[in-house]
């Protein structure tokens, strides 16, 4: 008896950590993205992003579906999306691009990571209403990701208009309707 008890406990325990097991899963592919990108393994850390967005997508759903949805999972899913669609995809893009354009392209890749922590930080303080205020950081990063696709087509100079066009998205008020 006294093993079935534990074993309920822990199942229990392990359904009420699902999903931020999840998110962290998230935010550790995003960090192995940063860490492939940083090392020249360009096309593991586009795979990393992917996963990470994989991830992402199923947190939240396990967190309804567990009625285990929580501040401290939302904080920790917007921790989890800086890092891998919005610092993962930044650095991707610079080291392969906007190198080549020095302190510039800094800015530019600062620029959007610094308008995906603005949307993140705006979004935890908002009241969900079933809209999204501004393009979200999950959809930039994305965009940005496939951009890789395209560097024998882009000429560079059309990364760094891609990097404030997603920026401006992030951080503009439109309202998208949550899917």
């Amino acid at each position: 008896m006294l093993i079935l008890e534990r074993m309920d406990h822990t199942i229990k325990k392990l359904r009420s950590q699902a999903a931020n097991m999840l998110t962290i899963g998230n935010m550790a592919f995003g960090g192995a993205s940063l860490m492939a990108a940083l090392n020249e393994f360009y096309s593991y850390s586009v795979l990393f992003i992917f996963i990470a967005a994989f991830l992402d997508r199923f947190d939240g759903m396990v967190a309804r579906k567990f009625n285990q949805e929580s501040e401290l999972g939302k904080q920790l899913d917007s921790m989890s999306d800086i890092i891998s669609f919005g610092v993962a995809p930044a650095i991707l893009i610079y080291q392969l691009v906007l190198t080549e354009f020095g302190v510039t392209g800094m800015v530019f890749t600062v620029i959007y990571i610094a308008s995906g922590a603005f949307r993140l930080a705006r979004f935890n303080i908002s009241e969900s209403n079933g809209y999204f205020v501004g393009l979200p950081i999950t959809a930039a990063g994305t965009v940005v990701t496939l951009s890789y696709f395209g560097l024998s087509v882009f000429p560079p100079v059309a990364y760094m208009f891609m990097f404030i066009i997603c920026s401006l998205l992030m951080i503009s008020t439109f309202t998208l309707r949550k899917v």
